[in-house]
């Protein structure tokens, strides 16, 4: 007799994209006339750098040949991509990481979610809510919390209230917990903490023995100067953070699927005997099992943004979305909407109108303007009331839904 993993009964019905593309479907279908724009799914709309294309050119073609095809590679990464990611994100920066504590894989949503399987089932886990679902959720598959309670906060589980009442810096956590995670420029909020801010977790973690698993996939989108690229700006982070950083927004890798997951050799935890190891070693045994590498073609891609062109064009990309990030937010408020984030991220969290639930909103938004977004609490009950709009439409998509946004009436 087989026996299903029962965590996974302690889940809603569907993951919260799901459910927005399932809405909307059923809205397509009963009006097949409408007019939709799509703000919702952090999905990019600009075409793939071009210095990225001619590098996957030239590595099609160099599969082509026997002198220079590729079969499998490295688990863990072509040590040319991995070299281009430390000199350009870390030792260029003043941060001292090791090519060996660097792993290329499809993107960060899998390492996101991949990264609690080498913790202890028993492990205590928190969360700033709203946050990123993927976290949340493959805690509860694993079986480290327990059931969903009517308010929306799982047992077991530590959330850390993050909302415009304590400016989106949540309060650090009153009891100890093993598994921090951080997400910083936050999806869904688009805000940011600062040095000083981040120092007080990275101070937390070492005073407590707890792991930070710090996402920055949008670190590439900050633009102040007081919020770190990098949580290894913070003295000390490298005793007790693993970064997840990605290609898919910063150049446009969604549907090409590269990331990478920086475990510095000295963050360790500790078996029951007492006795510390590091995590490094414990992933790099992970990701060989479970893992044959990232394509050849795409590590190329990946490779050649660090290109001068290739910085370049991804500055350019990233410049074109912040612009429609400033559009949105200041449009909005134009209309007397709330919002926030939009700066450091591709991300405005706006405060819905009229006190309607994140929900509602919703429906009445794709109803009457035929625009879709998120609802907040879809990313944890410290989201309702909120809604998240993306910044990854094109140009004159964004401006006719703000247009459409402006005149509804709540």
């Amino acid at each position: 007799m087989a026996y299903i993993n029962e965590n996974y009964l302690k889940l809603p019905g569907s993951y919260l994209f799901a459910e927005v593309a399932r809405r909307v479907s059923e809205y397509k279908k009963n009006h097949p006339s409408a007019d939709i724009i799509r703000l919702g799914i952090g999905d990019v709309t600009l075409p793939l750098p071009q210095a990225s294309i001619d590098a996957m050119h030239k590595a099609v073609d160099e599969m082509a040949h026997a002198e220079t095809f590729r079969g499998y590679g490295p688990e863990q990464g072509y040590p040319f991509l991995i070299e281009a990611v430390r000199k350009h994100n870390y030792t260029d920066r003043g941060l001292d990481i090791a090519a060996d504590e660097i792993f290329i894989s499809d993107g960060s949503k899998s390492d996101c979610g991949n990264i609690q399987e080498i913790f202890a089932e028993n492990s205590t886990v928190a969360i700033t809510d709203p946050v990123y679902p993927v976290y949340l959720d493959t805690n509860v598959m694993a079986g480290r919390t327990g059931t969903l309670k009517e308010d929306g906060h799982f047992e077991g589980v530590v959330y850390l209230a993050s909302n415009a009442e304590n400016n989106f810096c949540p309060a650090l956590p009153k009891e100890h917990v093993d598994m921090l995670y951080l997400c910083c420029p936050n999806n869904p909020t688009g805000t940011t903490l600062s040095h000083s801010e981040l120092k007080k977790w990275v101070d937390y973690a070492r005073a407590n023995d707890t792991v930070i698993l710090f996402d920055a996939a949008y670190a590439a989108y900050i633009s102040e100067p007081d919020v770190p690229r990098s949580i290894y700006e913070i003295e000390g982070a490298k005793d007790v953070a693993i970064e997840f950083r990605s290609f898919s927004k910063t150049a446009g890798f969604t549907g090409t699927r590269c990331g990478y997951t920086v475990i510095p050799k000295t963050v360790t935890a500790k078996a029951k005997d007492g006795s510390r190891h590091p995590l490094n070693a414990l992933w790099n045994r992970r990701h060989c099992t479970k893992f044959n590498g990232t394509a050849y073609i795409v590590q190329r891609g990946a490779e050649a943004i660090y290109t001068e062109e290739g910085q370049a064009q991804v500055k350019e990309n990233i410049s074109y979305y912040m612009e429609n990030a400033r559009i949105i937010r200041e449009g909005l408020k134009t209309a007397g909407i709330t919002a926030f984030g939009g700066i450091n991220a591709p991300y405005i969290w706006l405060k819905t109108p009229g006190g309607l639930k994140s929900w509602d909103f919703f429906d009445k938004l794709l109803d009457t303007g035929n625009v879709v977004g998120t609802p907040g609490v879809g990313f944890g009950p410290c989201g309702e009331g909120y809604f998240r709009l993306t910044a990854f439409g094109d140009r004159e998509n964004t401006e006719r839904a703000v247009e459409r946004i402006s005149k509804l009436k709540f």
